[in-house]
């Protein structure tokens, strides 16, 4: 199936410090574009993945799992690294989560960690009845485009693979065990209003990490697609002055774009 347009992924070739982007369950790297595009123009690497399954249909989504969604994440970083001397993660919602994993598995190879919105968990009924309803439904309500500002969309599917979301559920529980590994420096942004991740996932994220570097900022004028919501250049000047924190050499060299 062709990728939608808009959903494609998008790749800068700037200086020595690189970021990966991780966008969320669902959606598409158009929901972090704007902030891949900005951290562009100040010099920086980046690379935005197109997630597996996502940015066609949601029926492509049905025969994908965690472990192709983070495969697709953990190559971009060994590319990355390659070409960088210091790399950054950053992740939306279930974006988080993978960023997280790459942390604790990649220990001092990341250099810091920007979660927006991160989920650890699917909560409600739908959780329990995962197991059995994901082989008797195909997929139920979308969750994109939770978002504060009028007239913005977020390019994401409006039905949620159920098959998938079982998947989802299996990560979350895998991240969860790993958290104590994660030490690096951590931002985490997240909104009070999120419709789709609440706050108690950020939370329980800060209260297992081991991280000693951790700065946590509420969104207040966001729901959960912060990324494209009133907060958004919020998100983008908190993450690069905590890039050129932790790593001064950046927007030292010439750049060229690919997208």
């Amino acid at each position: 199936m062709p990728v939608l347009p808009g959903a494609e992924p998008y790749r800068h070739e700037g200086g020595d410090v690189g970021v990966l982007l991780c966008h969320g369950f669902t959606g598409s790297p158009q929901s972090l574009r704007p902030w891949a595009e900005y951290l562009a123009e100040h010099g920086l690497t980046v690379s935005l993945p197109l997630l597996p399954g996502h940015g066609t249909r949601w029926q492509d989504m049905q025969v994908t799992s965690w472990q192709d969604w983070y495969a697709e994440v953990d190559r971009e970083l060994r590319t990355l690294r390659q070409r960088c001397e210091a790399v950054f993660v950053c992740g939306l919602s279930m974006g988080g989560a993978l960023t997280l994993r790459l942390a604790a598995r990649h220990g001092d190879a990341i250099r810091g960690i920007v979660l927006v919105n991160p989920a650890n968990k699917v909560h409600g009924v739908m959780a329990h009845a995962l197991p059995v309803v994901r082989h008797l439904v195909p997929s139920t309500d979308g969750i994109a485009s939770d978002i504060a500002k009028e007239g913005v969309e977020e390019l994401g599917y409006d039905r949620v693979p159920l098959h998938a979301a079982y998947s989802l559920r299996q990560f979350f529980q895998v991240v969860d065990g790993e958290l104590p590994q994660v030490t690096q420096p951590v931002v985490l942004l997240h909104s009070p209003q999120d419709h789709v991740v609440p706050p108690a996932d950020s939370a329980r994220i800060l209260s297992r990490i081991s991280s000693t570097d951790v700065r946590e900022i509420l969104l207040e004028q966001s729901y959960h697609v912060a990324t494209l919501d009133h907060d958004a250049e919020r998100i983008f000047e908190e993450s690069l002055a905590f890039i050129g924190r932790l790593a001064p050499s950046i927007g030292k060299e010439g750049s060229t774009t690919v997208g």
